[in-house]
């Protein structure tokens, strides 16, 4: 496995470390064979749905690798969907507190997820004050308080690479499509592919609107996006990768493929058809072999749900062919 300037933490020791202990903590995720899938594109396809993980997405292996690691009893976060949810129900079972920065404009089903596991929903208007500078104030309110952050971390990373440990060992596969926005689940994928020596080419899957992973990793250096970008993969709304998951990505991902979002919604219906409920963004994998059949066809492939938190309106909207970039909230 590659050493990480911007990891070093990252050792074969600490991931065994952490996929020894982690999996107690967590659900396995369900893989899922999609025979009338496969035959319509050409590829051998299986679905691994973190759809029943706790809090409803990859995001509690971070979360709670990441609190369970540390000494501090006061957590900060800012997210308004998955990794809020995530932070507050992993600091509730580790006897901490946590303050998940929100949006006020966050779905009410959101706001309710945190606060329903024992968090702080401190909700801001981000015109008047962002993300970023409120969770500030709140380190400075809090002395000694831990600021967990989403992707950028060694822990997280490791976190999210039981995920992949799970996939790759659990069959033989050519490829592995994964959902990028701040490159946490796709970095923790290429470091439990290199852990295991395994060939299997990792490529992620990208909203075409947000496609600054895809024009950084095309262009070999890291770019961000000028504004957060409007697409209906809420989960992907980043402005840039993480410093870490930039440098674990650029080195061992195959490539990145941009997905419409038109396209995600026609995946988010086919998973429907499949009695699978997933947010826009857990149905960019698919997405990207649905917008390029030809990439996979005769291969064996493995897409990842990242998760399956959705607002009710908003998943009767895209079911019905009604929803826009502009009706999904913000995680």
């Amino acid at each position: 496995m590659l050493n990480y300037i911007n990891a070093p933490e990252l050792t074969p020791g600490y991931l065994r470390s952490v996929w020894e202990t982690l999996p107690r903590h967590v659900r396995s995720t369900f893989l899922l064979p999609a025979p009338a899938l496969s035959a319509r594109l050409g590829c051998e396809l299986t679905i691994a749905s973190e759809t029943f993980q706790l809090t409803g997405s990859f995001k509690f292996r971070a979360a709670y690798n990441l609190l369970s690691s540390i000494p501090q009893q006061r957590v900060v976060a800012a997210s308004s969907g998955n990794f809020g949810q995530a932070v507050a129900y992993a600091s509730k079972l580790l006897g901490k507190t946590c303050t998940v920065v929100m949006p006020a404009t966050s779905a009410s089903v959101k706001v309710a997820a945190v606060q329903g596991y024992g968090g702080i929903a401190d909700l801001i208007d981000t015109r008047e004050v962002s993300r970023s500078e409120r969770v500030r104030q709140l380190l400075a309110e809090q002395e000694g308080a831990f600021q967990a952050h989403a992707y950028d971390d060694y822990r997280v990373v490791a976190g999210n690479s039981t995920l992949g440990q799970e996939i790759l060992r659990s069959g033989e596969f050519d490829t592995l499509v994964v959902p990028i926005g701040g490159g946490g689940l796709s970095s923790g994928q290429v470091i439990a592919r290199d852990h295991l020596n395994a060939r299997t080419e990792i490529i992620g899957a990208e909203p075409l609107p947000g496609n600054d992973a895809a024009r950084s990793l095309h262009s070999g250096q890291l770019i961000a996006n000028e504004e957060e970008p409007s697409t209906v993969a809420d989960g992907a709304r980043t402005i840039s990768l993480g410093n870490l998951n930039w440098e674990i990505l650029r080195q061992g991902i195959a490539d990145i493929l941009e997905v419409p979002d038109a396209v995600t919604l026609d995946a988010l219906r086919a998973y429907f058809a499949l009695n699978l409920k997933v947010e826009p963004t857990g149905a960019l994998a698919l997405g990207a072999v649905l917008a390029h059949p030809e990439r996979f066809a005769g291969k064996r492939v493995c897409c990842i749900v990242s998760g399956g938190n959705v607002d009710p309106l908003v998943y009767a909207q895209a079911l019905a062919g009604g929803v826009s970039s502009n009706d999904t909230p913000t995680r």
